[in-house]
């Protein structure tokens, strides 16, 4: 039996990795920034479940969250920094105000959550950490770069820290979902630009549309997508990238592949860098 602690956990992914944790007998600490929300999805605490209020960009928040869950349980074993939302639009239609937002929430939240509990891991000699990127986080896609960006930041900062806490035998793993049939682009969780320049309009009002038309029509199931991550946790030789979905796949071996390509083709010039003699 291991001890989860799942951010967002009151709806998409998070819920369902709750759901599944929970099937195969394990114990979860599901939090979000509203508790009820999560007790009416998993109908109320019970000994195997303990719902918490966390809000990922209050560092206060999270510390009386990872105090409280360690008071009930004892320990966590796996970290699953899910909770996030999607800052959509191109870069120039994104204020400040929102990039911060958004930073906030998808980075700086993970880096709080994750430093919250790293003590306890240590401590236990053992733990894994699994982050929850996204394609966008593998592969940069017009009128997503804010999104993308922050999901760059926590697949490098987790390739680093797998390096770092391989020492206390603590494991990270960096998960890149493809699109998924979640209510990621339902209007209460996606954020497009507040700011309006002529000439994206077109652009704008196209990719709104189209996203607006796959809403719930991804090809990706969330229940399968719990129940591999549950199935990673218990994988004694985790990977630290991990993709998600067929698109996942697709987007892994499209990037290999042009990296490569693109190494090849300058080979030349990289390798004529170095100092000589």
């Amino acid at each position: 039996m291991q001890t989860w602690f799942i951010t967002g956990a009151s709806r998409g992914f998070g819920l369902e990795m709750a759901r599944a944790a929970l099937a195969a007998g394990h114990k979860v600490i599901a939090t979000a920034r509203i508790r009820r929300h999560i007790v009416d999805a998993l109908q109320g605490d019970h000994e195997r479940l303990f719902a918490l209020t966390l809000d990922v960009t209050q560092p206060a928040s999270i510390e009386a969250a990872v105090r409280d869950a360690v008071e009930r349980f004892g320990r966590i074993d796996v970290l699953v920094n899910n909770a996030g939302y999607g800052q959509l639009g191109a870069f120039e239609e994104v204020s400040r105000d929102q990039l911060v937002r958004q930073f906030d929430t998808n980075v700086f939240g993970v880096f709080d959550v994750t430093r919250a509990v790293l003590p306890i891991m240590r401590r236990q000699r053992a733990g894994h950490i699994i982050t929850i990127s996204s394609i966008a986080g593998m592969s940069g896609g017009a009128g997503s770069s804010i999104y993308c960006a922050s999901k760059h930041a926590v697949s490098g900062w987790s390739e680093a820290l797998a390096e770092e806490l391989a020492l206390f035998g603590i494991k990270v793993t960096c998960v890149y979902p493809g699109r998924f049939r979640t209510d990621f682009l339902d209007r209460s969780s996606v954020r497009y630009g507040d700011i309006k320049i002529a000439d994206y309009a077109a652009f704008s009002t196209a990719r709104i549309e189209a996203l607006d038309a796959n809403n719930h029509l991804q090809a990706g199931d969330p229940q399968k997508f719990a129940l591999a991550i549950i199935d990673l946790a218990s994988n004694k030789a985790p990977p630290v990238w991990l993709a998600g979905g067929s698109e996942g796949y697709r987007v892994f071996m499209a990037k290999a592949n042009a990296l490569r390509d693109n190494a090849e083709r300058w080979k030349e010039v990289a390798t004529s860098l170095d100092v000589q003699g």
